[in-house]
């Protein structure tokens, strides 16, 4: 189940020295909560299988100021008879947006795991600690270091919900957008997990109207996210739809899995 919370990953490209990464955030406040229900393809029969809650608050982290992201998987009854699925991600970021904590707790089946990750950022590098927890119950430690700016599942959201498809090349908050508009444009982003950082792909679809669980009809970017270790043959892992306004807010995600066709709808949202 790892290609659901792939999903995050969703729009744009990164910041590529540590000095822009500190970004101002247009796209959302503490308090936002939207509930999004889950549904699988089983033997051609769509079943809803579960929800997913992603909420954004006010917190403190070491004692400075931050943003607390959380997001939870969970599956229903009638999808635990075959598959259970309980994953918890929790992020904190500055109210500029710069990764500080990620954790993701994840029980699929019988297996649990844990990705842990923590950022600091020494004479204006960036410092990516890593521990990872196996289904054996095994921990292994990592350390990665660079110029560029590292994310996580939760914490490139945040960021990519500020950046703006625009052929001036800027967002609404005048920095600048990897993105101007063309079908089938490209970019790359660094993702950290607890045992690794590695490039991801993105490739914008065009727009198109969807009407969500929530009976509204959403006027949508859509993005596809590219297998990682399968770019050159370009293997879907997940087509997701965002409003096309500042709030860049995602709607719609289908998920190509090995075993079928999952997919999120938004059912609220505040």
């Amino acid at each position: 189940m790892k290609t659901i919370l792939l999903f995050l990953v969703f729009l744009f490209s990164f910041l590529t020295s540590y000095a822009q990464c500190p970004t101002e955030n247009t796209a959302f406040k503490a308090g936002e909560n939207l509930t999004y229900d889950l549904y699988f393809n089983w033997k051609f029969i769509w079943v809803k299988c579960g929800a997913a809650h992603y909420t954004m608050k006010s917190a403190t982290y070491k004692g400075q100021p931050a943003l607390r992201n959380d997001l939870l998987f969970t599956s229903n009854k009638r999808c635990d008879a075959v598959f259970t699925m309980r994953d918890t991600l929790i992020s904190y970021i500055t109210p500029q947006l710069v990764p500080l904590y990620f954790r993701k707790g994840s029980l699929e089946g019988k297996h649990y795991t844990v990705d842990e990750v923590w950022y600091t950022y020494p004479k204006g590098k960036s410092h990516v600690k890593q521990h990872f927890l196996n289904r054996d119950g095994e921990w292994s430690e990592h350390h990665h270091e660079s110029s560029d700016c590292n994310y996580d599942m939760l914490s490139i959201l945040s960021l990519a919900r500020n950046w703006s498809i625009a052929a001036t090349g800027k967002n609404a908050s005048g920095s600048p957008s990897p993105l101007r508009g063309k079908v089938g444009e490209r970019v790359f982003f660094p993702m950290a997990t607890g045992k690794k950082v590695e490039t991801q792909t993105l490739v914008y679809r065009g727009k198109k109207d969807w009407k969500a669980n929530d009976k509204k009809t959403y006027h949508c970017l859509v993005f596809s996210l590219l297998d990682y270790e399968e770019k050159k043959k370009d293997k879907e892992l997940l087509r997701f739809y965002v409003t096309d306004d500042s709030r860049h807010m995602p709607v719609r995600i289908d998920f190509y899995l090995k075993f079928g066709t999952a997919k999120a709808y938004l059912a609220k949202s505040n």
